[in-house]
């Protein structure tokens, strides 16, 4: 025996073998497949490094630029994947990640993934999709009804017309926005006279057939950055998505939001759209959408709702009324790799009226053609696989009742947070839970003392020597990689608006307990103890004494 390592070849033979032999069942990918299938749980907890790696580190084992001449192995690439990249990746399933918006997902989402990768059907078109484009409709149309309550009629009319479309499957929130807003562009601009519309003409003869400077999308200051984007791809500018001022709750002063439509409309500035959201990114929270709604008729502005994280909160009875105005939005859009407990690559838009969509009608002689069932004519993105599956399989299996219990629980899990936050001395919660996202931070009780009477400028020195504090807690938690809670910068009314670092937290995995979020606590106390912070503690406590001495000597003087 040579020891010579075997290597594999490429030949027509081999070709053929990879597309119709599957891996034997004591293979590195079988073995992979089968624990996954048997223990999702303990395989991702067996494999996935809890330590955090420094990313230029990980870059070193993705370093060739050239593609391989030669082919490898199945089970050696399996081996590779397993210790580089899946060792390298991220805990999300954990029930201590409460950073950010990905969670744990059900059980069944795994094998019927499979099916779908298996089937590989491309939803652009019905001959490549079949049966899949009656059940993309059917989920577009569930949805629409979780959101707007139309009648068995409204829905049997048209659910499956294919002249029509009661929304657009997309690849994720993002996608959603600007599909809705590319609609609400084109029908804000169509055909009249001797113009063409604008997805014909184009923004710039749009705007001077019009007599207008410009067009504009506006939202809270909270809003999420994908609107940005999709100003920009819109050909409207980033400048044009205008930013409206927000009330201490972070949801949007409707005052102000009427009074900058004023402005713009007095500028020959069309207000194309107002965007309301319904769970803002960073604080969770939900802009007044029925005074909204009455604004954007008065300017006759087509009216978004942004529901990628809160949308599914239509499911609780309990909370439901948080979204109060929903119903009057021209668009929605959900996310459901969120709250809908979805694989990643999931998000939806809904309309309405049921002919909105066809402002951004496209036909093509080879693929997607005028009154055919294809989705694709209304879609930005045209290959899509049939997520829809997935997102109908939930719907069923854990059907409104299932989500209306985690619904519920998150948002009673943040609030019982919040009790424990305010429970510690040492701890300050910044933005209190409206749906099941809180922000908070490490704060000693002298501190917040002294910020009670502080002055502006000592507030900022204060609240300064927090942010380091703040950041080195968050970062150090999340090397040692027991649990994770992300970061976001605030600026609090009662710190006279001053940016502040905070810990966020987001409570939508059932698998996350009170126990977790104590245990979460106590690490990021014993974390202030750390020698690498200690200066800063000083720092921060010396001028915590200062303000507080001074406050008491000009009480004693008043």
């Amino acid at each position: 025996m040579t020891g010579k390592k075997k290597s594999a070849q490429a030949s027509v033979e081999a070709m053929y073998r990879v597309f119709t032999v599957p891996e034997a069942p004591e293979s590195t990918l079988s073995r992979i497949d089968q624990n996954i299938s048997r223990n999702l749980a303990g395989f991702l907890q067996e494999h996935i490094v809890a330590v955090e790696r420094d990313l230029s580190d990980v870059e070193k084992d993705f370093s060739d630029y050239a593609i391989p001449e030669k082919p490898i192995f199945v089970s050696e690439q399996a081996q590779f994947l397993l210790d580089k990249l899946v060792a390298n990746s991220v805990h999300t399933a954990s029930p201590s990640f409460i950073g950010h918006m990905t969670s744990a997902l059900p059980y069944f989402m795994l094998p019927l993934s499979k099916i779908m990768i298996a089937l590989n059907q491309n939803l652009v078109k019905t001959e490549t999709s079949k049966a899949f484009t009656p059940m993309e409709r059917q989920v577009l149309g569930m949805i629409h009804r979780l959101v707007y309550e139309q009648d068995g009629a409204f829905y049997r009319k048209w659910m499956h017309d294919p002249r029509y479309a009661l929304g657009a499957m997309c690849s994720g929130g993002t996608v959603a926005n600007l599909t809705a807003l590319w609609v609400a562009r084109n029908n804000a601009f169509p055909a009249e006279g001797s113009f063409r519309g604008i997805h014909q003409e184009g923004l710039f003869r749009a705007l001077r057939y019009y007599g207008c400077e410009g067009a504009a999308i506006l939202v809270s200051r909270r809003g999420h950055y994908s609107l940005r984007k999709a100003a920009d791809v819109l050909g409207l500018g980033r400048d044009f998505l205008v930013p409206v001022d927000t009330d201490d709750d972070n949801r949007i002063n409707t005052d102000a939001l009427r009074e900058k439509c004023l402005e713009l409309h007095r500028q020959k500035i069309r207000v194309m759209a107002i965007c309301g959201i319904a769970g803002t990114t960073e604080t969770g929270n939900v802009d007044p959408l029925d005074a909204m709604a009455d604004i954007a008729r008065e300017f006759g502005a087509h009216f978004h709702v942004d529901a990628a994280w809160g949308g599914p909160t239509l499911f609780s009875r309990t909370h439901r009324h948080l979204m109060r105005g929903i119903e009057k939005a021209d668009s929605v859009t959900f996310d459901a790799h969120k709250q809908l407990y979805v694989p990643m690559g999931a998000g939806l838009v809904v309309f309405r009226d049921p002919g909105l969509a066809s402002a951004v009608e496209h036909h093509a002689q080879y693929i997607i053609r005028k009154g055919s069932r294809d989705l694709g004519s209304t879609t930005l993105e045209g290959s899509r696989p049939g997520m829809s599956m997935l997102i109908q399989s939930g719907l069923k299996i854990l059907a409104r009742e299932g989500y209306e219990i985690l619904i519920d629980q998150g948002i009673d899990k943040a609030r019982t947070f919040a009790e424990m936050i305010n429970a510690e001395t040492d701890f300050e919660l910044i933005t209190k839970p409206e749906l099941n996202i809180l922000t908070y931070r490490y704060c000693p009780e002298k501190v917040q003392q002294a910020l009670s009477v502080a002055d502006p400028l000592q507030a900022e020195r204060l609240n300064t020597s927090l942010n380091r504090i703040t950041k080195f807690l968050q970062k150090t938690q999340r090397e040692r990689g027991k649990a994770f809670v992300s970061r976001t910068r605030l600026e609090p009314s009662r710190y006279f608006s001053f940016p502040c670092i905070v810990f966020r937290v987001v409570l939508a995995n059932p698998l996350t307990t009170k126990e977790i979020l104590a245990d979460i606590l106590k690490e990021q106390r014993e974390l202030s103890a750390d020698e690498g912070i200690q200066d800063e503690m000083e720092i921060l406590d010396q001028m915590a004494d200062a303000v507080l001495k001074l406050h008491e000597t000009g009480a004693q003087q008043a």
